[in-house]
């Protein structure tokens, strides 16, 4: 074969694809112009109208640490040590952590659990107008449990435990944030 007939043969080629790349193209834009139209959107970091933050109360050092974080990589609110500073206060009322036996292996041993965080909040400002009154958030995550593989999987449920408290942070602050954005009632 000569390096003309080669070089016809590979622009032929090209000219069958481009047909078949357009379709590709249009059958994977149909779905996301479907998505946009209809209004779906990623959600975004959390637009707090407030500029400090202050939280109280009884939280674990990580989920306080988790509050800090999504407060302060997602919005431009400062996290006030001092409530006295803060034009919000978040406090933290409670918050327990769970784990469940879900399942049975045919031995009689654990082969599942269902983890399970429970945090209760509320918010108000510095003037002691509520924001969010008394609520909880709650969260569960199913797993399962192989007994040869202990230390793995206690690790593990630490590591699900901390994407789940993440998890809460931002539930809390989306509820802060919606709260705080909703025409108030007035009392007469």
């Amino acid at each position: 074969m000569s390096s003309d007939q080669r070089n016809k043969k590979v622009g032929s080629l090209a000219n069958i694809n481009l047909p078949r790349r357009a379709a590709l193209g249009l059958f994977a834009l149909v779905p996301l112009s479907g998505l946009m139209a209809c209004g779906y959107r990623l959600r975004g970091a959390v637009d707090l109208p407030f500029n400090a933050l202050a939280i109280t109360g009884n939280p674990s050092p990580p989920l306080r640490a988790d509050l800090q974080t999504a407060v302060l990589t997602g919005t431009p609110v400062k996290v006030a040590i001092n409530p006295r500073d803060a034009d919000l206060i978040l406090e933290i009322t409670n918050e327990i952590t769970g784990r469940e036996i879900l399942a049975f292996n045919s031995n009689g041993q654990v082969s599942a659990y269902r983890l399970n965080i429970r945090v209760g909040f509320r918010a108000f400002d510095s003037a002691g107008n509520e924001i969010v009154p008394e609520s909880e958030v709650f969260i569960t995550r199913d797993m399962d449990f192989s007994v040869s593989t202990v230390l793995a999987n206690d690790a593990q449920i630490q590591a699900f435990l901390g994407l789940m408290r993440r998890d809460l942070a931002i539930q809390i602050l989306r509820r802060v944030a919606a709260s705080a954005k909703a025409p108030r009632a007035r009392a007469f």
